[in-house]
């Protein structure tokens, strides 16, 4: 598969390890340039390191998505860098477990901030590089959980079917422009997030970041004719 946008440049959140490097690492495969974005430096320099001695185009920029101005930081450093977007992938998330009665109003609150509102951020700014190109392509990094619930997951849950949400009234929104909006959701993928919230799965029972990242690269390879709202990928040895 090759990217017919090479040179076109990606954005991914979330990029410093498990799904989001992967993704970073197939966009670089497939031709974009890429720019890495995550909280800790020092783990989107080490996947964009690999990214550049492979012969790609990578560079980072720290950002945390649940502030709003360190959203715009980022997209000012966007259009400093290469001056426009052709693909954002907004996988960056975080997950606190446990039993809804015992549960901190402190952490459902960052849960929502960084998954949510982090993706509404993202997705705003983004939109304001892309329409007056009339191009561009949205991915959303949602979840199973975007799809039905679970026990002690309340909170990530709730954000995720908020992605959702978001996701779904902003392809409504774009339908008439040349901006192509999805969203993926993967079920248990062999992630940090996901050992911790099924310590029952064993590691071989669970799906690769790369699988998640061959989902991305499949909406990026339709032609400007189709367009895949979402993507449900789940684990073959279970319905979750």
């Amino acid at each position: 598969m090759d990217l017919e946008h090479r040179e076109q440049v990606a954005l991914i959140t979330g990029a410093g390890r498990g799904i989001g490097a992967a993704i970073a690492r197939k966009l670089s495969d497939l031709g974009a340039a890429v720019l890495l974005a995550a909280r800790t430096g020092s783990e989107i320099e080490a996947v964009a390191s690999e990214i550049r001695d492979a012969g790609g185009d990578a560079t980072t920029c720290v950002a945390d998505v649940s502030d709003d101005s360190s959203v715009k930081n980022l997209f000012d450093e966007v259009r400093k860098s290469h001056g426009s977007l052709d693909i954002l992938i907004n996988n960056a998330g975080i997950g606190v477990f446990g039993p809804l009665e015992d549960f901190k109003t402190e952490d459902f609150d960052r849960v929502l901030d960084v998954n949510l509102r982090g993706c509404f951020l993202c997705c705003r700014e983004a939109l304001r590089l892309m329409l007056p190109r009339d191009k561009g392509t949205i991915v959303n990094i949602a979840s199973v959980v975007g799809f039905k619930g679970y026990p002690l997951q309340g909170a990530y849950t709730a954000s995720k079917h908020g992605v959702m949400g978001l996701t779904r009234s902003l392809i409504a929104e774009t339908q008439d422009s040349g901006i192509r909006v999805s969203a993926v959701l993967p079920g248990g993928v062999d992630t940090e997030m996901v050992r911790a919230a099924r310590p029952d799965l064993a590691p071989a029972d669970l799906m690769h970041p790369d699988d998640i990242a061959d989902a991305v690269a499949y909406l990026l390879s339709l032609s400007d004719r189709a367009a895949v709202d979402e993507i449900y990928i789940r684990r073959r040895s279970s319905a979750s």
